[in-house]
């Protein structure tokens, strides 16, 4: 019985393997049910939207972030990058690839709160759950979750697609 399961579950990966196409790139992840592979060196990394402060790169994996559905994305930050207190309409789940990942939660900064959260470190934050981060070291960190994705800073001012 346990050999006839892992020579399915063999097939069926074989199968998905192959109806990926060559060349996916993160840029180019598509929602539909052929899959994805990216491989680090395949990702195709931008500049993440306006609302999140200059510096950071961002990478769709797959799904689309703005629209309904899953989505995966991954954030790539430099030293001391911060993501002031902010809420997310769903539930946001992060895992730490490299670096380090310092989060928080509440409505107002506070470092003697910030927790460390090295590679292979999980986070998941329930909807509408106050929290905020900052990257120690070149920081990278995959963001999974239900679209659309939107970000509301607790304190409007922090918002950067607000500061001219």
């Amino acid at each position: 019985m346990r050999k006839a399961l892992l020579i399915v579950l063999l097939l069926a990966g074989l199968v998905l393997a192959q109806t990926v196409k060559k060349g996916t790139t993160a840029k180019k992840a598509s929602t539909t049910p052929t899959g994805v592979i990216a491989t680090p060196d395949k990702i195709n990394w931008g500049d993440p939207p306006p609302i999140f402060n200059p510096g950071a790169k961002m990478a769709v994996l797959s799904g689309n972030p703005n629209g309904a559905g899953e989505f995966v994305v991954r954030l790539k930050m430099p030293d001391g990058y911060k993501i002031m207190p902010h809420w997310h309409p769903t539930q946001e789940n992060v895992t730490v690839i490299s670096g380090e990942f310092r989060v928080a939660m509440g409505d107002k900064w506070d470092d003697s709160k910030l927790q460390a959260l090295t590679p292979g470190s999980f986070a998941a934050v329930p909807a509408r759950h106050r929290h905020y981060a900052v990257a120690r070291g070149e920081t990278e960190v995959q963001v999974n979750g239900m679209g659309p994705f939107k970000l509301t800073y607790v304190n409007p001012a922090d918002d950067p697609s607000k500061k001219k």
